[in-house]
Order: structure tokens, then sequence, then C-alpha cells
């Protein structure tokens, strides 16, 4: 087995020795020397087997970050399987990456994807199945060279079809990306509690590996222990008493879990005062928000960032801060505004599977709308794709609109609609106990601070929260819009045939 110290992520920690706790899960402790010698086995054991290309599918904890790094220990490029994929999309992964060997915890569960596997045992030092696929399968092996020559993760963005596009990043590149957040964020030897799903690049990149390079220990608890199952169900109490228990010093936070503790600091609970740092991304937050949320004592921070750039782009620091902005770049990284849309070079992909047009670019055209200010912070103000123009010609970002109906702890979900509409319409789910009264005074509220074409001047409630429907939101809460407006279809169609219900 080669071994390369650019690509072994521990060789770039600081840890004070080798027995400091480096990951926890419940009552298992790994330190840095456990972690070290538990991936090393693990990889050497897929050498052995002559794994070409892994899927990885487990729960949140120890074993999914040993089976991570024994991959790039390995040099066997990684396929994290999202737990919120369909079966569809699990397949077409799969397939399209050419995966010949699965770490996973749940065996059955990949069982109907019609793809053939054998069990061949359990994983060296984990508790991870080892599932090997025939290369005389009917599904033979892709051909080779369907991913870059380097490519170490491969992470397929939440695509709203069944076939989602599989990003390769190069395991310098994501090392590289955590160094530069290490050192910006400047947090030392952290508690970092994770909250999403470690297949989530974000979580992987920006959480556990930017804590294990500076020294520190990451709690992975299973996510349905800590009140967040899966993508339908949060239970707001149990997340709060998560935080209390493990008193972490950093949290990564998408904008619908920032409203869930935000609405939970309304109802009387404090954070506790070990928390230094919060990351927000995902989606757009607006600066009252933030704001808000500081006077809690949650000390935020929004940042912006895209897989395609190996996850954080930009983000706000207290060294650095502008509410309401995404922050300012990582140093590494040149970000220019052209044309409007946001482009981004210094650290880019690798290429997507399969597409060998869009392999070593220089740059990554990021489809993100927005400008940089004179003090260097960047400003988003939507996707192009998602760009609204009204039957006036208005051009509307409905990120702009809803970023500032959802600075209210009044609001659980909104989403705004009007392409081709003479005014925009929202569908909006309240949070528990608030009444429609209590809803259209924020609304007009906003209106008042927004132009006349971008108010809202009609709006339905939801009897649920959006993440209450399957794939109706991203893994990282980004709305699906098409999927959004052909569920809602009808609903939103009656709001262009009645008045207005809000006053301008």
């Amino acid at each position: 087995m080669t071994h390369n110290r650019h690509h072994d992520l521990l060789a770039h920690a600081v840890y004070r020795d080798d027995s400091v706790v480096a990951i926890t899960h419940g009552k298992q402790f790994l330190s840095v020397a456990d972690l070290r010698h538990k991936s090393g086995q693990l990889a050497l054991q897929l050498v052995t087997q002559g794994a070409q290309r892994a899927a990885l599918q487990a729960r949140n904890g120890c074993d999914w970050m040993i089976a991570d790094l024994a991959c790039q220990l390995a040099g066997i490029p990684l396929l994290p399987l999202p737990g919120f994929f369909s079966a569809g999309q699990l397949r077409h992964a799969m397939l399209q990456t050419a995966v010949d060997v699965v770490l996973t915890d749940n065996p059955q569960s990949l069982q109907n994807l019609g793809i053939e596997f054998s069990r061949a045992g359990l994983s060296d030092c984990t508790s991870l199945s080892v599932l090997t696929r025939s290369p005389s399968a009917p599904e033979a092996l892709a051909e080779t060279g369907c991913v870059p020559d380097g490519t170490g993760k491969i992470t397929y963005t939440s695509g709203s079809t069944g076939a989602p596009k599989g990003v390769c990043l190069g395991n310098d590149q994501l090392i590289r990306q955590a160094l530069a957040l290490r050192d910006v964020v400047a947090l030392t030897r952290p508690r970092h509690l994770c909250l999403l799903p470690l297949s989530v690049l974000l979580e992987n990149v920006a959480g556990v590996y930017t804590c294990l390079l500076a020294g520190g220990e990451v709690r992975v608890p299973d996510l349905a222990t800590i009140g967040l199952g899966g993508s339908s169900t949060l239970n707001i109490g149990a997340l709060a008493r998560a935080i209390d228990q493990h008193q972490p010093n950093s949290l990564i936070l998408v904008p619908q879990l920032l409203s869930a503790l935000v609405s939970a600091c309304e109802q009387g609970w404090q954070p506790p005062a070990s928390l230094q740092f919060i990351a927000v991304g995902g989606a757009r937050v607006s600066a009252r928000q933030i704001l808000r949320a500081r006077d809690y004592g949650l000390p935020v921070y929004e940042g912006y960032g895209l897989s395609e750039c190996a996850s954080v782009v930009s983000l706000n620091t207290p060294q650095r801060d502008r509410p309401g902005s995404a922050g300012q770049p990582l140093p590494h990284l040149e970000v220019h505004s052209d044309a409007g849309e946001i482009t981004i070079a210094g650290n880019p992909f690798l290429g997507y599977v399969g597409e060998p047009d869009s392999w070593h670019q220089s740059k990554v055209r990021s489809g993100d709308l927005g400008t940089l200010d004179s003090a260097g912070f960047l400003h988003l103000s939507g996707r192009s794709k998602n760009l609204l123009i009204s039957s006036f010609g208005r051009n509307i970002s409905p990120e702009w609109v809803e970023s500032e109906l959802m600075a209210s702890p009044l609001i659980c979900d909104c989403i705004v609609f009007g392409d081709a509409r003479p005014w925009l319409t929202a569908l909006i789910c309240p949070q528990p106990g608030i009444d429609d009264n209590a809803i259209n005074h924020w609304i007009s509220h906003c209106n008042q601070q927004l132009p006349d074409y971008a108010r809202v001047q009609a709006w339905q409630r939801l009897a649920e929260p959006l993440a209450a429907v399957p794939d109706l939101l991203t893994a990282t809460g980004k709305p699906r819009r098409a999927e959004i407006h052909h569920h809602f279809a009808a609903a939103l169609e009656t709001l262009y045939e009645k008045p207005a219900e809000v006053t301008l």
C-alpha cells in the first residue's frame, strides 16, 4: 500500500499527543492513535481485496470516519451514499461511479437496487459489512476513466431528478480546504458536534476535517438520538438537550436548524456558554435572523459554498464579520462577479463523473448571483436559474424575499413564487400556535421594506413543514422549487384567483 502524507489528514493535525480523544460516539471513544491504527488496518484490507472504488453507507459514528480515512490512506476513491437518496438515485450513483466494494451498516437496504453484490464479511476494526461486486455481473463496471485522475472523494449533489451529478474531488483539495478553514475560524482544540449527516460534504470537510486538523474532538452521535429523525422530523427539545449535554464549541447549521434553535430560545432555552462559533449555510439567511440569534447567545456566522469548491468558499468570522453577507472568501480562493455570476478559482473540483468535458477546469461558474463589496465581503442575491421574471418584466430573486420573511421566528418555512405572474405569492408554514393575523402583520411589515414589485401579496398556509414531504428539500435544506411548485400547484393557482390577502 502506497502512503502519501499529503493525502493523510491526521498527518496535518496538531494534537498534543496520540492519546488525545479525537472521535466520540456515545460511549465509544477513539484516540488519535486508535483512529490512525483502525483506518490503517481497514486501508490494508481494502487494498488486499483489490478494491478499486468504494461506497460508504452508514449512520454518523466512528465507523464512518474510520472508513473515510481508510480510503484516503489506500488511495481508493470513496463515494459516500446519502441516506436521503431514493433507491433510483443510489443505483445511479453506484453504477455511474463503478463501485466494486460497499461498506455499510445496513446491507439489507441495498438488496433492492438491482445490483449484484456478495457479502464478504465484516471490515477490519469496524462493525461495517463489506459487500463486493463481481466484475462479471450483468452490470459490468463502467468504463475505466469515468472519473478524473486523482479523484479521492465523489459527492453527489442532491439533485431533483433520479440522476444527480457526481462531483469529483482530490483528497489533497479537501485537506487544503479544511486547513484554510482551520486557520480562518481559529479555534484551538475545539469540541465539534455534528448535526448534519457525514455524507454531506459540508459536515464532512468543514466540520470533521477542520476540527481534527485543529487538534479537537469530534462528537458524532447517531442523529436519531438527538432529535434529527431523517429528513422529515425535528424534535427541537431533544436537539437543545443534546447541545446542552455535549457542550460543543462549534456547530454547523442549515437555515432550518438555525430557525429551530432560535425558536427554542424564544421558548426559554439558554444556549450553553461553551459555544464559540456556529456556521450557517445552505441557503441565504437575513441579517436580522443572524442578529436575533446572536442576541440569544448563538454565535452564528453565515458562509457560502458549493460541492464543486470542496465545500466552503466564503465565511464570516468573529474577526471579519458583516451580517447580511456571506463573508470574505477563504485566502486561497479567487472569487469574482462575472456579469453578476459568482466564479471561483484556486481549488476547483476535478470534474463530474462521466463528463470528461468538465474535467480539470481552472474555475467554477457557480450559477449564483452576487457581488463583492469594497471590503471584499460576498453578497449573494440568489440562483440565476431561480430568477423570477414577473409579467411586468421585473427580475426578482425569490431567495432575497424569502430571507426577509424568514427573519421572523413566527415562520418555519417560506417559499416565494411569481414567475410570469403580476405579483408574488408565498407558501408559508408558521411555527405551531401562530395564527394568520400574525403572519399577515409580519408580511405587511416586510413589504414596507421591499420595492413594490418584490412584495408578497397573497399567501397560503402549509399544514406541515416542507421537510415532512419527501423530496421537497435537499439534505442541506434548500428547496427543490420545481417539486414544490408541482406538489402545491392547485393551491398556488388559487392565490391568483382572489384578491391579495396582505394590504400594501
